[in-house]
């Protein structure tokens, strides 16, 4: 499963485990990706996304019509 909204197409980004000593590693930081469902009331179907937190709430304030047409045009988008 990729690591990447479908809304706001945020993903990974690289950074360092830090340990007490001051070591330093290289770690992921992954997003907080949820797999859900969404009803489209214009085109009158469900479709399932995957989504972080941030994704959630813009879909919550603009819609989901609004906020797929968005993600389309940035390229986010990959039915």
């Amino acid at each position: 499963m990729s690591k990447v909204c479908q809304i706001t197409g945020i993903k990974y980004q690289n950074g360092n485990h830090v340990s007490h000593s001051k070591r330093r590693v290289k770690r992921r930081f992954l997003p907080n990706i949820a797999k859900k469902k969404f009803f489209i009331p214009e085109e009158n179907r469900w479709v399932t996304l995957k989504v972080t937190s941030a994704g959630l709430r813009l879909i919550d304030k603009i819609g989901i019509s609004a906020a797929l047409r968005r993600a389309e045009a940035k390229g986010y988008l990959d039915y």
